[in-house]
C-alpha cells in the first residue's frame, strides 16, 4: 500500500516557510502541523510554571502531557516563545517527547504538511515532497521585525537581527535533530521573492514530486 502523501517544509525562523507550507496545505487540501508551535508550547508553559528551560527533565515533562489542540493560545506567536523555544528544542528529552505526536500527525490517512526544523530529516525521512526553505538573515529579520511590529511588540530590527542570528547558531549546532537540509530536500530561497513568488515555486517543486510518487 502506497504510503500517504506527506509534504515537509523545513527552514530557518522567518524564511517564509510557514507562508510556504499553509499555502500547500490549501492547494492540496491537507492537514498542516506547524511544529514549531510545539516547542514554543512547551518554552510557555513551562514559564507559566516557574520552570527552568535549561531543565531538560522538567521541559520534558510539560511536552509528554502536550496535544495538537493546545496550540491556538497567541503567546505561542510572540518573540519570546520564540526564544523559549529554541531554548527547549536543544534537549533530546523534549524532542523524543514530541516526536510520537508529530508522527502521528504525519500518518493521518491522504497525508499531511510538516512545517519545521527536522521534519525531512528526523520525523518523515521518506515523505515523497521535501523543501528547504530559506533566506537570508537580513531578510528574515526585517520579516519578523515588520511581523511583531503589527503585533503590537516594540522591537527594533537590530535586535531581532540578533535573535534570528543567535537561534540559527542554537538550531543548527545542537546535538539532537540539528537544523539542516535533507539530502533530497529541494532549496528554495525566498530572499528576493514576494509571497505570491515564493507560493508558484513550492507548488511546482510539489507537483513535480507528486508526479514521482504516483509512478512509483
Amino acid at each position: 500500500m502506497r504510503p500517504p502523501f506527506v509534504i515537509t517544509v523545513d527552514g530557518p525562523a522567518a524564511s517564509g516557510k510557514g507562508t510556504v507550507a499553509s499555502g500547500l496545505a490549501a492547494v492540496y487540501g491537507l492537514p498542516m502541523l506547524d511544529s514549531g508551535l510545539l516547542y514554543r508550547a512547551v518554552g510557555v508553559l513551562a514559564q507559566r510554571a516557574g520552570l527552568d528551560l535549561d531543565d531538560a527533565a522538567a521541559a520534558a515533562g510539560i511536552a509528554q502531557g502536550l496535544t495538537v489542540g493546545q496550540l491556538t493560545d497567541p503567546a505561542f506567536r510572540t518573540r519570546a516563545a520564540g526564544e523559549a523555544a529554541s531554548r527547549v528544542a536543544v534537549h533530546p528529552a523534549v524532542r523524543l517527547a514530541l516526536r510520537e505526536l508529530q508522527l502521528s500527525f504525519a500518518r493521518r490517512p491522504g497525508g499531511a504538511v510538516l512545517d519545521g526544523r527536522d521534519q525531512g530529516t528526523v520525523i518523515c525521512p521518506e515523505a515523497p515532497a521535501k523543501l528547504y526553505v530559506s533566506a537570508s538573515p537580513e531578510v528574515r529579520a526585517t520579516r519578523r521585525w515588520k511581523q511583531l511590529a503589527a503585533q503590537g511588540e516594540a522591537v527594533t530590527y537590530d535586535e531581532i537581527l540578533a535573535d534570528i542570528v543567535r537561534r540559527d547558531e542554537r538550531d543548527g549546532s545542537r546535538a539532537d535533530s540539528p537544523m539542516r537540509p535533507a539530502p533530497d530536500a529541494v532549496l528554495l530561497d525566498t530572499s528576493e521573492m514576494t509571497i505570491e513568488q515564493a507560493a508558484d515555486a513550492a507548488r511546482r517543486i510539489v507537483e513535480a514530486a507528486r508526479a514521482r510518487w504516483e509512478a512509483s
